[in-house]
């Protein structure tokens, strides 16, 4: 990647709505050029897709909360994660170090159904067996961009 990569990533993060043809003119170059990078920079992965910002609670998802969950033994990692990539309720999934094998973000309606997915659902998975939820009563920064550095590429230009 070069900076020019890096400005449209940073570009397309901020307003991912953004046209081709504005694209082009914030970068200095032309529409197809732009494309063609922006083709490259989804075929190497590095923009993986395009979505729009909700407002969780405007859609009924109250109560935000991170579980920690503590699993007995490694072979039980991929059948838990199966069944975590199918629950609608969790955001985020991540095997971390630490006391907990996982953490997940989860967004429910209210405590009745944090308390359904907690009980009726994650504590009966196999190999489970310890949670630890925290419920976010305000939240100061959400985001989901990711702060680039084309400074770290000085001298390399295309």
């Amino acid at each position: 990647m070069n900076t020019i990569d890096y400005q449209l990533v940073k570009l397309l993060q901020a307003n991912g709505r953004m046209t081709q043809l504005e694209l082009s003119r914030e970068v200095g170059l032309s529409q197809p050029a732009v494309a063609e990078r922006i083709r490259k920079l989804e075929a190497r992965g590095v923009i993986t897709g395009y979505a729009a910002h909700v407002d969780a609670a405007r859609l009924g998802k109250d109560i935000t909360a991170f579980i920690g969950v503590s699993i007995e033994h490694p072979k039980h990692f991929e059948g838990f994660a199966k069944k975590v990539l199918a629950l609608p309720e969790v955001q985020e999934a991540h095997r971390v170090a630490g006391q907990d094998s996982y953490l997940l973000k989860v967004r429910t309606a209210n405590t009745r159904t944090l308390d359904a997915l907690l009980v009726e659902t994650l504590r009966t998975i196999p190999g489970v067996t310890r949670t630890s939820t925290t419920i976010v009563l305000s939240s100061i920064k959400e985001t989901t961009v990711v702060h680039v550095s084309p400074e770290l590429l000085e001298g390399e230009r295309e």
